[in-house]
């Protein structure tokens, strides 16, 4: 990607098609198919792992809700974040053209986004459902931006699971905070997004270090606004610092590592996994029951999730073959 281009062109660039970041196969890893396998299974576990940690944070920052309000609970999550990526990463400021810089401001704000407007829709509505409306952003993108019609089927698969996961309670829920996980779910689209593109433009995690700080100064005057001296009483600091770690650092850092290795769209759908793993953390911290259509929508997302992934695998390997 030539860094020279206009500053105005990443802004652009959000409502195009999301480059594919090429997939490490065996070709990276020397010959034998033992590597090989692995290397294929290494975005999975990214995504996943980054998945677990995302919703359980997300489980932990329900319970500080009541101490320091949604508002709150996202700008202790993104600052400590934040200073935590800077002392880690210790980005560098120099040697970056007007367009990387404006991937990352891009980055930063849909970030800062998608967490304020889920954790606004996460205080009125159930974790579970709030994550399968913020889920539509990224299967919405898997749609748009895949030009290979099984990622479409498996898009759909994912689809019916999440609408499933939330049957019979879309009808009760507050239409604003319906409202609040859809947007934060076009949010999320932008993310990925970003995500990518961020993480071509800068080594490492310098990039996402910040965008963090980027989102954290978006976030801090409406955190004081909320909740003022709340923030600083100290339990409430440290469980801040939790959910920075469990929802910030960890899952956007793996995230950022998978999508150097999968493309945009397959991404997307690997997303669909979210539903399931908050349902998950729901039940086990929040005391939330999963059904046996709960446990049916889980099987779904997971095995679309599965299918998006072998796809993309087999694809890349009659593209070597040819």
């Amino acid at each position: 990607m030539n860094v020279q281009r206009s500053a105005a062109e990443p802004a652009a660039a959000a409502v195009s098609v999301p480059e594919a970041v090429p997939a490490l196969d065996a070709a990276d890893h020397g010959p034998g198919p033992g590597p090989g396998r692995g290397a294929a299974l290494v975005p999975i576990v990214l995504v996943v792992a980054g998945g677990l940690s995302v919703q359980f944070g997300s489980a932990v920052a329900a319970l500080l809700m009541p101490k320091a309000g949604a508002l709150g609970v996202v700008t202790l999550r993104l600052a400590a974040a934040a200073l935590i990526l800077l002392v880690v990463c210790r980005p560098k400021l120099r040697g970056h053209s007007r367009a990387d810089w404006g991937t990352v401001v891009a980055f930063g704000v849909a970030m800062g986004g998608m967490n304020t407007l889920f954790y606004q829709a996460l205080d009125r509505i159930p974790l579970g459902i709030a994550v399968t409306l913020e889920v539509l952003g990224p299967l919405a993108l898997s749609v748009f931006a895949s030009r290979r019609l099984i990622n479409v089927v498996w898009a759909g698969l994912a689809l019916v699971g999440v609408v499933l996961l939330g049957g019979g309670g879309f009808d009760r829920l507050d239409p604003v905070g319906a409202a609040y996980a859809l947007g934060a779910g076009a949010m999320w689209a932008a993310y990925i997004v970003f995500s990518a593109r961020t993480g071509r433009r800068f080594p490492q995690a310098d990039g996402l270090a910040l965008a963090m700080v980027v989102a954290a100064v978006l976030s801090l005057p409406l955190g004081i606004w909320e909740s003022g001296a709340k923030l600083t009483v100290p339990s409430t600091l440290a469980l801040g610092a939790a959910v920075a770690v469990l929802s910030s650092v960890l899952p956007y850092t793996l995230e950022l590592m998978a999508l150097r290795r999968l493309p945009a769209s397959t991404f997307a759908v690997m997303m669909s996994l979210e539903p399931a793993i908050a349902a998950t953390a729901g039940f086990l911290i929040l005391n939330q029951a999963l059904s046996t259509t709960d446990a049916l929508a889980i099987a779904l997302v997971i095995g679309a999730s599965m299918g998006a992934v072998r796809s993309q695998t087999g694809a890349r390997k009659k593209r070597k073959k040819g």
